[in-house]
């Protein structure tokens, strides 16, 4: 929908799929464009973030580090809810089967299966998991398991294991705008369940571009920690 001067109507009513959901589909990128990649527990403080005895040291190494190993100084991919708060644009392409995250940012692709399968129970470790979806309502609710256990959930340093489920829970209220509850669980790194709340932007008539950080990256050289 558009406003009588020809721009995109971002505070109308989001469009519906011919199967009765909310259309998320569009080009998004995050609203606060770093608040949680560099902290994914922004909104707590850091006495309230329930790490394991594991899960602090680990942090507390990576700071001490200046974040020397952060998988992208390798241009390695980002893991989830990581990958949500990247600052490069995030194309998602809706079915009733299957919902596609095409990533800007290292060029790489998510698959949320939504044609009725359970959560795998011996998912093959990945950098971006293995995810199903379904409806609730008009909030599509997405969970992931089966990350490889080398991706962070925030620049900072904040740790995942290949136990961590994420359940990402998204709502459109308007055409513009979107809320993606993200929660946690990893028993190895925390002592009970961490919960944010993104939002996206979506960027209206605006399109895809390759991002190949092989082909230019200067960063390792520079990574050299404390």
């Amino acid at each position: 929908p558009r406003t009588k001067d020809g721009k995109v109507d971002m505070a109308a009513k989001p469009p519906q799929t011919y199967y009765g959901k909310t259309d998320l589909s569009g080009l998004w990128l995050p609203t606060n464009p770093t608040k949680f990649l560099l902290n994914f527990a922004a909104d707590m403080k850091d006495a309230d973030i329930p790490l394991t005895p594991l899960g602090k040291a680990t942090l507390q190494e990576r700071i001490a580090n200046n974040g020397k190993d952060h998988p992208g100084v390798s241009c390695l991919p980002s893991g989830i809810p990581e990958k949500l708060s990247i600052p490069d644009g995030l194309k998602i392409v809706q079915t009733e089967d299957l919902t596609l995250m095409l990533h800007e940012s290292r060029t790489i692709y998510r698959q949320i299966f939504t044609d009725g399968r359970p959560l795998s129970k011996n998912a093959q470790p990945m950098w971006m998991g293995y995810s199903i979806g379904h409806w609730e309502g008009a909030t599509f609710v997405v969970e992931t398991i089966g990350q490889n256990g080398r991706t962070w959930l925030d620049m900072r340093g904040l740790p995942g294991s290949e136990s961590m489920k994420v359940t990402e829970r998204y709502t459109r209220p308007t055409v513009g705008h979107m809320i993606i509850e993200v929660t946690v669980e990893d028993p190895v790194n925390y002592t009970k369940p961490i919960t944010s709340k993104l939002d996206w932007t979506l960027l209206p008539d605006d399109e895809l571009i390759e991002s190949i950080c092989e082909e230019n990256n200067k960063d390792p050289k520079h990574m050299v920690g404390k």
